[in-house]
Protein backbone atom coordinates (compact mmCIF):
# COMPACT_ATOMS: atom_id res chain seq x y z
CA UNK A 1 0.00 0.00 0.00
CA UNK A 2 1.40 3.17 -1.19
CA UNK A 3 2.15 5.84 1.79
CA UNK A 4 -0.48 8.58 1.72
CA UNK A 5 -2.42 7.14 -1.41
CA UNK A 6 -6.34 6.70 -1.89
CA UNK A 7 -5.93 3.50 0.39
CA UNK A 8 -4.14 4.74 2.80
CA UNK A 9 -6.55 7.90 3.57
CA UNK A 10 -9.27 5.59 3.39
CA UNK A 11 -7.63 2.76 6.18
CA UNK A 12 -6.79 6.01 8.69
CA UNK A 13 -10.43 7.49 8.09
CA UNK A 14 -11.48 4.40 9.28
CA UNK A 15 -9.22 3.85 12.17
CA UNK A 16 -9.49 7.37 13.35
CA UNK A 17 -13.35 7.29 13.58
CA UNK A 18 -13.52 4.04 15.45
CA UNK A 19 -10.52 4.79 17.70
CA UNK A 20 -12.39 8.17 18.50
CA UNK A 21 -16.27 6.69 18.94
CA UNK A 22 -14.33 4.05 20.99
CA UNK A 23 -12.52 6.47 23.51
CA UNK A 24 -15.42 9.08 23.24
CA UNK A 25 -18.12 6.68 23.90
CA UNK A 26 -16.57 4.58 26.98
CA UNK A 27 -14.91 7.63 28.60
CA UNK A 28 -16.57 9.52 31.83
CA UNK A 29 -14.01 11.99 32.46
CA UNK A 30 -14.82 15.32 31.91
CA UNK A 31 -11.95 15.83 29.21
CA UNK A 32 -13.25 12.72 26.91
CA UNK A 33 -13.32 14.62 23.85
CA UNK A 34 -9.33 15.49 24.40
CA UNK A 35 -8.56 12.31 24.99
CA UNK A 36 -10.31 10.37 22.51
CA UNK A 37 -8.77 13.19 19.66
CA UNK A 38 -5.62 12.53 21.40
CA UNK A 39 -5.80 8.37 21.17
CA UNK A 40 -7.23 8.31 17.76
CA UNK A 41 -4.23 11.04 16.41
CA UNK A 42 -2.12 8.50 17.98
CA UNK A 43 -3.46 5.75 16.39
CA UNK A 44 -3.42 7.31 12.97
CA UNK A 45 0.58 8.22 13.30
CA UNK A 46 1.18 4.71 14.65
CA UNK A 47 -0.55 3.33 11.61
CA UNK A 48 1.00 5.34 9.36
CA UNK A 49 4.71 4.78 10.35
CA UNK A 50 3.89 1.13 10.61
CA UNK A 51 3.05 1.19 6.98
CA UNK A 52 6.20 3.25 5.91
CA UNK A 53 8.21 0.25 7.41
CA UNK A 54 6.64 -2.22 5.66
CA UNK A 55 6.39 -0.47 2.52
CA UNK A 56 10.30 1.01 3.27
CA UNK A 57 11.88 -2.28 1.89
CA UNK A 58 9.34 -3.56 -0.47
CA UNK A 59 11.23 -2.30 -3.48
CA UNK A 60 14.68 -3.56 -2.36
CA UNK A 61 16.77 -5.00 -5.05
CA UNK A 62 19.64 -5.95 -2.78
CA UNK A 63 20.91 -9.49 -1.99
CA UNK A 64 20.36 -11.08 1.30
CA UNK A 65 23.43 -12.50 1.97
CA UNK A 66 23.59 -12.37 6.15
CA UNK A 67 23.23 -16.28 6.97
CA UNK A 68 24.51 -17.97 3.35
CA UNK A 69 28.00 -18.61 2.71
CA UNK A 70 29.81 -17.38 -0.63
CA UNK A 71 28.69 -20.68 -2.57
CA UNK A 72 24.62 -19.10 -1.53
CA UNK A 73 24.12 -21.70 1.26
CA UNK A 74 22.53 -21.90 4.74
Amino acid sequence: MKLFGRNHIIISVITFVILFLMNYIGNDQPDKIERALMTSVAGVIGLSIGLFILNKGKNDKTPHRILTDRKGKL
